[in-house]
Parts: structure tokens; C-alpha cells; sequence
């Protein structure tokens, strides 16, 4: 697998990076210490706003500096260089990050599959009246997914394994997730991977969904985690722990107060109203299953995304 320019860049990064605000010495009004998070506006972010907008993080001395990036892309890096002191990604990016030398290491989980065929946040959809019936004639197929050789192609596969089609076979093609219901109904490509809100906005168009590709690859999927580096992490202990618990305090307020969650992205995202109140939400149980992260971890290898099987002790501590 060629190297991720953006990974090397980062891997470069952590070389010279020598502090980062997690240090304590950056403190707010009220002695409160300043730490800044790298975040992704979606969905699966809801638990953390809540956290800030709930005192979780206050409560335990942590004035929680909340920064949405552009994407998974730019937040390694930007916990390698110090910019943020921990951040949101899928797991498949920081198992290939793992690979590619940057010692990063999870805080906490983030979004994990609902478990549920056909009632995910995320599926494989195509046109009503697609010949394309199931999983397995994606094979032959151009699917778009928002990023390749990540977590998309990866558990799209595994649904076409499942569903007894060649893997191999998929062309797949990336796409942001906005253009996504356009190129479908154009007929550009024959299927698209795609999660909340773009999954509802493709239900309500009268689109099938053929896979539940999360589910596929395990009903108890870990989709996405809260991470740090391992430097930043021994540098201050008992910050991350103040931050780890407040990150799991955060998530059992999500996991338990739904309407919390679809108020709270309002706040941070331009969702329509109406598509806030429909779309089915991730689950926010506070363990990371490592389980699941070990299936993704061997897909992985598989497919031919890493070359060896990662250190999941060092990334899942």
C-alpha cells in the first residue's frame, strides 16, 4: 500500500512537535484548563457537544475547545503537530495511521453501528428500479464512497463477501457524500455507500438499500473513536483521564437522551430541521468493542489496505 501523503507529512510532524495545550500550562478564566478538540460536523459528534453544553468537561476542570475540521484527513495530523490535543476519526484511519508509524492511541468511542439490517445509519443504496438486487451484484458495479481504501470500501467488501459476490470486483469510485444522491439518480454510478443525513435523504427519494454494510462486518461495529497521541497522553495522565471520563459521561447522556442528540446538531451542523427528526442515529455505548475493531483491523489486511496485522494493544489500551 503506498503511504498516505497527509500520514507521512504527519509521521514527519511528530518529529519536531514539542508541546501541545494538554501540557496544563494554557488555563481559561476560572483556572479551567484549555484543551482543544479536533471534530468532524456530523452526526456522530452529537455526545461531545453535548458534553461542553451538559458541564461534563467544566465539571472536571477542562475548559473543552471544541474545532471542526474538514475532514479525517487533517485531524491525525493535527494531533500529531499539537494543533489539537486529542479528535474524531474512524478507526480505519488510525489503524492504517498505526501502520504508517504514528503512535496514536484511543480516549474513548465515538459512534457505533445500530446493528440492525436495513436500519442503520449508514447502508449500500441504489435507484428504485436498479437492476441490482442484493449485495452481491455489486460485483461489476461502480459504488461511490466518500473515501478510498478506508472504512467504506472496506465494509462495503464484506457485505459483497457475505452476500456470496467477488469482492475483487467492486469498482469503486470517491465521492463526497453531498454529491452522492446526484450521481445516483444521474446514473453516473450504479450504488452508493452513504451515512446520516445523506442515507435519509436517499430513503425519502424512494432509493432501496441493499446492504447494511456496518452490520455486515459486525453487528457491534466501533465505527469511530476519540484519540490522542501517546505523547501528548504521558505528557499529562490525569488530564486524559479527566477527559476520558467526561468523554464517557458524554456518551451515556447521547446513548440515553436522544431528543438531546437531535437538538444538540442543530447547534453545530445545517441539517433541516425535519431530516434531524427522521434520520436514525448512531448508537454511543462509552466501551470501544475491540472485537469489532480486530474484524475490521483483519478486512483490512485482507483487502490489501496494510500489510500486517496492526498493534491493536498500543491503539485499543
Amino acid at each position: 500500500m503506498r503511504p498516505s501523503p497527509t500520514l507521512a507529512a504527519a509521521a514527519a510532524a511528530l518529529l519536531v512537535a514539542t508541546a501541545c495545550s494538554a501540557s496544563g500550562e494554557d488555563t481559561a478564566d476560572g483556572g479551567l484548563t484549555t484543551v482543544t478538540a479536533g471534530v468532524i460536523p456530523i452526526v456522530d459528534v452529537a455526545p461531545i457537544y453535548l458534553g461542553v453544553d451538559q458541564g461534563f468537561f467544566s465539571d472536571r476542570g477542562i475548559d473543552l475547545q471544541l474545532e471542526a475540521g474538514s475532514g479525517g484527513a487533517a485531524i491525525v495530523p493535527g494531533v500529531v503537530s499539537g494543533e489539537y490535543d486529542f479528535a474524531f476519526s474512524n478507526v480505519a484511519s488510525l489503524i492504517v495511521a498505526r501502520e504508517q508509524g504514528l503512535p496514536l492511541t484511543t480516549l474513548g468511542n465515538g459512534a457505533t453501528s445500530v446493528g440492525e439490517q436495513g436500519a442503520d445509519f449508514g447502508g449500500v443504496f441504489v435507484l428504485e428500479d436498479s437492476d441490482i438486487t442484493d449485495a452481491a451484484e455489486l460485483a461489476g458495479a461502480t459504488v461511490a464512497i466518500n473515501n478510498l481504501n478506508n472504512i467504506g470500501d472496506t465494509t462495503v467488501r464484506q457485505s459483497v463477501r457475505v452476500a456470496g459476490g467477488d469482492p475483487e470486483e467492486v469498482d469503486f469510485v470517491e465521492l463526497p457524500f453531498p454529491d452522492m444522491p446526484a450521481a445516483l439518480e444521474t446514473g453516473q454510478i450504479d450504488a452508493v455507500w452513504a451515512v446520516e443525513p445523506f442515507a435519509s435523504a436517499i430513503r425519502t427519494a424512494g432509493h432501496r438499500e441493499i446492504a447494511s454494510n456496518f452490520v455486515d462486518t459486525h453487528p457491534d461495529l466501533s465505527v469511530a473513536v476519540y484519540f490522542t497521541s501517546e505523547q501528548n497522553r504521558a505528557q499529562d495522565p490525569e488530564l486524559f483521564e479527566d477527559i476520558t471520563a467526561a468523554l464517557e459521561e458524554s456518551l451515556a447522556y447521547a446513548q440515553d437522551n436522544p431528543d438531546e442528540v437531535r437538538r444538540i446538531l442543530g447547534t453545530y451542523t445545517e441539517i433541516d430541521a425535519q431530516v434531524i427528526e427522521e434520520m436514525v442515529l448512531p448508537r454511543f455505548p462509552a466501551e470501544i468493542s475491540a472485537e469489532s475493531v480486530r474484524t475490521l483491523a483483519d478486512l483490512m489486511v485482507t483487502d490489501g489496505l496494510i500489510e500486517t496485522e496492526p498493534d491493536l494493544d498500543a491503539l485499543l489500551p
